[in-house]
């Protein structure tokens, strides 16, 4: 009874710790409002840039849907950056990383804090992009199995916030060296997981090695679920969804150990 009792307590403090941690990144939503303009609106004119590149070049409608949804699920990538693998390195100056350590409970509660209060928001930017793009180009959905579509879309966040929660240890560690890495490789990302066009176009090594980020088998599973009759698959869904599972594990085991 005492060791229920125990593993009971330090279930609910982790979650109390955790919901306290997001507390403050759902109250910034509605109390900076303006984030809806730099976080949605400037990005989403990113996105329609690539659409009428599409558009000139007179691709297959598709592609229009292609380009919008690689821009929503982008959001979530840069947010793992930011809000995620960077957070603790701003915590340090500013003081709290030492009450962050001092709170009784595993610094993994406070990391899925952050990532709840940051996947709340960016789930929003994200549905915009993809709501008003798709209005204003007139873009139609097919979905395939919904229920695989949920899956595939869960276990993508999970597995991209999992590899946040291991990059924050490594900020830690090294700090501004890091820093340097995370502004080199933004661009890089977005090109090898295809987010703006097929990455099965890179070729099956690139596209392999490119992998090990969530997003690219994330977005290249959604991709065939929502648009079954044009999408030039990298690997079959199931594949896909297994794979992900496979990095949804090693990332968040890897969190831990890392910390």
């Amino acid at each position: 009874m005492t060791s229920h009792i125990t593993w009971f307590s330090r279930l609910q403090l982790g979650l109390r710790t955790m919901f306290g941690r997001a507390y403050p990144r759902f109250v910034s939503v509605l109390r900076e409002p303006d984030w809806l303009f730099y976080g949605v609106a400037l990005p989403l004119l990113r996105v329609i840039a690539f659409v009428l590149v599409y558009k000139a070049l007179k691709a297959p409608p598709q592609y229009i849907g292609f380009v919008l949804l690689g821009g929503a699920m982008m959001a979530f990538w840069l947010n793992v950056l930011w809000m995620m693998a960077a957070q603790l390195h701003w915590e340090r100056p500013t003081g709290n990383l030492e009450l962050y350590l001092m709170v009784p409970s595993s610094m993994l509660w406070i990391l899925a804090g952050m990532a709840l209060g940051a996947m709340v928001p960016t789930i929003v930017r994200a549905l915009v992009i993809l709501v008003v793009g798709s209005l204003l180009f007139g873009v139609t959905y097919s979905i395939v199995s919904l229920p695989a579509l949920a899956l595939v879309f869960v276990l993508t966040l999970v597995a991209l916030y999992g590899l946040g929660s291991m990059l924050a240890s490594l900020y830690l560690l090294y700090n501004r060296e890091v820093w340097a890495i995370q502004e080199m490789i933004q661009e890089p990302v977005s090109l090898i997981t295809g987010s703006y066009f097929p990455v099965r176009a890179l070729g099956g090594l690139v596209g392999s090695i490119a992998s090990i980020i969530p997003l690219t088998l994330g977005l290249d599973a959604m991709r065939q679920l929502l648009f079954p009759q044009g999408w030039p698959s990298f690997l079959p869904v199931e594949w896909e969804i297994a794979l992900l599972i496979v990095l949804v594990v090693g990332f968040l085991v890897g969190a831990a150990w890392s910390f």
